[in-house]
């Protein structure tokens, strides 16, 4: 009996696509950066998206375990424990910044680090909140896809509990932002920080003139003084968080694009 004839070989399955190019930008600090816009105190985060916010195949976060994936709110759901999280600044930045041309095209890279209530001695070199930020700065640019365009800072609320800690501030920011930079390689990383609107009324204003008045190249300080609070008169509403993601935007393509 004749042999059956085998089966046609299968051509090999085509290689993965690269991954996208991508405008990377770290995004940490505190609750107001993870975001608390929506969240009420006894049920948790209201689920409303502005359409600033919306999410966008070309707007991508890197997740908890160091995964692309396409970014929508909250952006920091499974970053930190500390609090709950709702709507922060980050897609109404990346949005604007898309469709105002500063990425060329290119995917925007967002890497959300924040954790809520944490202090600015928190985030120092060798703590485990800033050597998780570095390691998820490098994480994302590990694929040669992306570069690191900036880092976004929102924080300080912590340190107005006692005169000690909010005078000591601006020298801890000035070390953090030194040792971000030697520590990615990035000497000229721009930083973006945002001085505080809420915190203990005695000392804020300290910690608010150290983030105004930081002297080092290629940081900028934008001010959300003034902005609408939730009912805890902490945390940015909804729509102050949209309007500080386009003031972030703003700041951006005005100082660190051509």
């Amino acid at each position: 009996m004749a042999a059956a004839a085998s089966a046609p070989a299968q051509p090999p399955a085509p290689p993965p696509p690269p991954p996208p190019a991508k405008h990377i930008f770290i995004l940490s600090g505190q609750s107001n950066m993870s975001g608390y816009g929506g969240v009420t105190r006894h049920h948790g985060w209201d689920g409303v998206v502005s359409p600033e916010c919306r999410p966008d195949p070309s707007v991508l976060r890197l997740s908890a375990d160091l995964r692309w994936e396409e970014a929508r709110e909250p952006l920091h759901r499974d970053i930190g424990t500390r609090k709950a999280c709702g709507v922060g600044p980050g897609m109404a930045f990346a949005n604007a910044v898309r469709e105002r041309g500063g990425v060329a095209g290119m995917a925007v890279g967002l890497v959300p680090c924040a954790v809520g209530g944490t202090a600015i001695r928190e985030w120092a070199r060798g703590e485990e909140l800033y050597e998780s930020m570095v390691r998820r700065a490098r994480a994302s640019v590990r694929d040669g896809g992306g570069e690191i365009k900036a880092l976004l800072w929102y924080q300080g609320e912590s340190d107005t509990s006692t005169q000690h800690d909010a005078e000591a501030y601006g020298e801890k920011m000035d070390a953090l932002i030194k040792n971000v930079r030697d520590d990615l390689g990035l000497p000229s990383l721009p930083v973006i920080q945002v001085a505080i609107t809420s915190g203990d009324a005695r000392y804020m204003d300290i910690v608010r003139r150290a983030q105004l008045g930081i002297k080092l190249p290629n940081v900028v300080c934008i001010d959300a003084k003034g902005m609408p609070l939730n009912d805890d008169h902490i945390h940015l509403t909804t729509h102050a968080q949209v309007r500080l993601g386009h003031m972030l935007a703003d700041a951006y393509l005005q100082h660190f694009t051509p």
